[in-house]
């Protein structure tokens, strides 16, 4: 495979990987990227910028990331010409995309969402858009996931999943007629609760699209079960549980809730008797919250318990040829209403360019050298100082 093609568009002059050679790879690693840096997401990152965050995730050995979305925030199409451009740019830069298609209910934000049908004009735009994205970046999006988090129930637009079927429908379609790459995959990204078939989800609609799809893409995330679920989880109202040997304990618990909801989803396709591939399109942990995961909640976010948890999901994940969309690679500050909340800290570099606990020793390794974000150089959190790290989480217990 050659990383630097004279045609970056064209699968003509080069061997492009398919998405069965990418996923459960080792040779790419994956992560979920987001890529706002505001309040809000009217404020549509640069070009620039967008280069800035590629190389950066390009230095931490990535090589797929994961989208949410094809057209209805402007950033998707700048972030796949920022890919084009540094693959021009860069001879040894290779980054591929799962390009996210965002799914919805009818009024999926009002006080009577309608669940069994979709947003029409919405959803559409988002298909059409990504079919377009497919067919001028080939070689860049390798796969198609048709809905993000919309089929479990407590999504306020969640759909049924036949919704998400005749999406999935769509793009083998094209697929078949050669709109688009044949070696592309077609999943839907949800739950495992969903994906598993757990008693409200039983249905023919989600049978048929298990078949349809070409790999299912599952979330876990015990980082939330350890306030709605948290029989799991020690650090629960323990006021003696600061010791790092037994955070590790806690940790082992959390990491082995998210591996056994993996099984779960196995044994749901193996009840019905199909054999589909299954990876980890999302799972991850928040460094910080003021709120149900803070000092007054689970205690579960601070940077070292995500440290321990990234590096015990994506280590298993590589051990059992299993791509792990680490859920995410930098803070997006728009995600939660207040700035403490933990939807704003899952990333593994916050919104100042520092690095999480994390990426402390790749940086040691200097990887990241000559790197910047946003003017600034990156640097790692809490002056590189473990002492301090501990100091800050100890004093919120």
């Amino acid at each position: 495979m050659c990383s630097n093609p004279a045609d970056h568009n064209s699968t003509e002059n080069y061997k492009l990987p398919s998405a069965e050679e990418i996923l459960g790879n080792t040779k790419y690693p994956a992560i979920a990227y987001g890529s706002f840096r505001s309040i809000s997401r009217d404020t549509v990152p640069s070009i620039a910028d967008l280069k800035e965050d590629l190389l950066i995730m390009q230095a931490m050995g990535i090589k797929v990331i994961r989208t949410y979305h094809s057209k209805i925030h402007l950033d998707t199409e700048r972030l796949l010409e920022a890919i084009d451009q540094l693959r021009s740019e860069e001879k040894d830069f290779e980054m591929y995309v799962m390009l996210g298609v965002w799914i919805e209910c009818k009024d999926p934000w009002s006080e009577k969402p309608d669940h069994e049908m979709p947003h029409y004009e919405q959803n559409e735009l988002e298909i059409s858009s990504a079919l377009e994205l497919t067919k001028k970046y080939p070689a860049i999006i390798r796969i198609i996931a048709v809905g993000n988090e919309a089929m479990v129930h407590w999504a306020p637009y969640h759909v049924n999943p036949s919704i998400i079927l005749e999406g999935v429908k769509r793009f083998q379609s094209a697929k078949d007629s050669s709109l688009i790459p044949s070696d592309i995959w077609i999943t839907s990204s949800d739950n495992f609760a969903s994906w598993g078939g757990e008693d409200a989800y039983k249905r023919n609609s989600l049978t048929k699209l298990i078949n349809a799809v070409d790999y299912i893409s599952l979330h876990t995330y015990p980082f939330h079960d350890t306030h709605y679920n948290p029989d799991f989880w020690p650090i629960h109202n323990n006021d003696s549980l600061f010791d790092e040997e037994l955070i590790e304990i806690a940790m082992d618990s959390a990491f082995n809730r998210a591996v056994s909801q993996y099984h779960l989803v196995q044994d749901y396709l193996k009840e019905l008797q199909i054999r589909k591939a299954i990876h980890i399109g999302e799972t991850g942990w928040a460094s910080y919250d003021n709120d149900f995961y803070g000092n007054k909640g689970s205690r579960a976010a601070d940077e070292l318990k995500q440290a321990y948890y990234y590096k015990k999901i994506t280590s298993w994940a590589n051990e059992n040829q299993i791509s792990c969309f680490y859920f995410e690679a930098f803070d997006e500050p728009w995600k939660s209403k207040h700035p403490d909340g933990s939807e704003n800290h899952f990333g593994l570099i916050n919104i100042n360019g520092e690095l999480k606990y994390s990426l402390w020793d790749i940086y040691d390794q200097g990887a990241f050298e000559g790197l910047m974000r946003g003017g600034k150089e990156l640097v790692k959190t809490h002056g590189g100082s473990k002492e301090s790290l501990l100091s800050s989480i100890q004093d919120e217990y």
